[in-house]
């Protein structure tokens, strides 16, 4: 019996790479697939669509096409690392905090009722 691998299923209409676009060079994959036309959703649409070309292309591919997919895929990872860094909030300054304070049993602020701290004493071992 024959097993079924989960790439045969996959039939959805989505947006599609230009043709022959795999054949091209390193820059100009990365480039085409990181683009909005390509990739609406962004460059990592694009990385998955690259990977999942190497991976069915498997044994299939020459040790230089394979090379210069690889090469591809470093450029996009840059491209999204770019993005990444574009889209991250920049921390200026550190924003202040809400102090908590700890109550009583009465209610009453910790800090403020001298009954609420206790000494600390070590017992010596030695003294039995």
């Amino acid at each position: 019996m024959a097993v079924k691998k989960w790439v045969a299923k996959v039939d959805t209409e989505s947006t599609y790479p230009e043709e022959h676009l795999f054949t091209k060079d390193a820059e100009t994959i990365a480039k085409h697939l990181a683009s909005k036309k390509v990739s609406p959703k962004g460059p990592a649409s694009g990385m998955r669509m690259l990977n999942y070309y190497i991976n069915r292309g498997g044994k299939n591919l020459t040790e230089e096409r394979h090379a210069e997919l690889e090469k591809a895929k470093g450029i996009l990872s840059g491209i999204i690392a770019k993005e990444k860094e574009k889209a991250a909030p920049k921390k200026a300054t550190k924003k202040a905090t809400k102090r908590t304070t700890k109550k009583t049993a009465g209610g009453k602020d910790a800090s403020t009722n001298a009954s609420a701290k206790k000494p600390v004493t070590k017992r010596s071992s030695s003294a039995k």
